[in-house]
């Protein structure tokens, strides 16, 4: 049951199992909830939003796994399992340390036991959007990656009911779709390799107010027009990392934390909250991408600290004092084995060394 104080987000897009396979050749490996989508969910959920994924998932194995990990951490599922239902996409990212100790991921999209692909992501379809629609009227945030008709069908509707569409758009996107999804979106945040065919983010046809570029380990830079025209390009550099352990999911920590900060109230609230709210967001978003590098996964420090503790660290980390979180154990309890769909009956867990 929803509280009616908390604000709710509807997301739209990549959720999918990831296998986190840690650089400790001893350590177990991990089967998470993930995603770009999946993820931001997850961690407004864990920030005290009531988060809405819309998805196919089935009762495969990989589904039955995601829907109990955003279970635990408070995450609906009402719309979870449109029809029709698919397999949830798996994706295995593996980390290991180069020859200067630093860590590296990699994805692999293929099962290392079979040789088969991995389910891949399948949008909702337009069928499946008509009865969510209702849902999305309280919603004060809808956020979307992986782009399909359905997906920016919600999106107009959530837009249209006063809410905050955030768009982080994959590098997969159809080009016609991701110049529509700019007419919606009023904020698009992405990587510094993203949107390169796109003319212009913030031009005259466009409904974007905030535009983020992430750069990596140089931070990121913003604009926006809250005010009375483009603020042109400022920048920020990226918050110190107190421990690095593992950079998968920044972006998604970083994204989630403007969202906690400025969108609560949906669109309006974020006009509100105008270009010092925006700034202290950014660097909220920054501080927690910065703690999550201290832990492997996407997610990783939500199975380790407290959210007493969370709050403490977080803290810590934006008056520059970094002990705290750099001294914290990182032990992980292992989850139980995933198998492949393709996999022949009875095979080795595709996680197994």
């Amino acid at each position: 049951m929803s509280s009616a104080t908390q604000p709710r987000v509807f997301g739209a897009g990549l959720i999918a199992l990831d296998l986190v396979v840690g650089a400790d050749p001893e350590s177990p490996v991990r089967a998470w909830a993930g995603g770009t989508c999946g993820n931001v969910l997850s961690i407004l959920a864990y920030l005290g939003w009531d988060a809405y994924p819309v998805a196919r998932m089935n009762d495969d194995v990989a589904s039955s796994r995601v829907r109990l990990d955003m279970k635990r951490w408070g995450v609906h599922l009402d719309w979870a399992s449109c029809a029709p239902t698919t397999h949830t996409p798996m994706i295995v990212q593996e980390i290991r340390r180069r020859r200067d100790g630093r860590p590296e991921h990699r994805f692999s999209w293929s099962c290392p036991h079979c040789g088969e692909w991995l389910p891949p992501f399948k949008a909702i379809t337009v069928d499946a959007t008509e009865r969510v629609r209702p849902a999305v009227a309280e919603a004060s945030v809808f956020f979307m990656d992986r782009l399909s008709r359905g997906t920016l069908a919600l999106a107009a509707e959530a837009s249209a009911r006063g809410a905050l569409v955030v768009f982080e758009p994959s590098s997969r996107s159809p080009q016609k779709l991701l110049e529509e999804a700019v007419t919606l979106a009023h904020v698009v945040k992405y990587a510094d390799h993203r949107l390169t065919n796109v003319p212009s983010v913030m031009g005259n046809d466009s409904a974007v107010l905030l535009e983020v570029q992430t750069l990596g380990n140089s931070g990121l830079r913003y604009r926006h027009r809250l005010g009375s025209s483009d603020t042109g390009w400022m920048q920020f550099k990226a918050i110190p990392v107190p421990r690095l352990a593992d950079t998968c999911g920044a972006g998604d920590w970083c994204t989630a934390g403007l969202i906690a900060k400025v969108a609560a109230g949906g669109l309006e609230g974020f006009r509100s909250a105008g270009a010092r709210g925006v700034r202290s967001a950014l660097r909220y978003g920054q501080a927690l991408a910065a703690w999550n590098c201290g832990f492997e996964g996407a997610r990783g420090g939500m199975y380790v600290v407290s959210e007493e503790e969370f709050k403490n660290q977080i803290s810590s980390v934006l008056d520059g004092r970094f002990d705290s979180v750099a001294n914290t154990p990182v032990e992980v309890a292992p989850t139980q084995a995933v198998t492949c769909p393709a996999c022949p009956p009875e095979p080795s867990p595709i996680h197994q060394r």
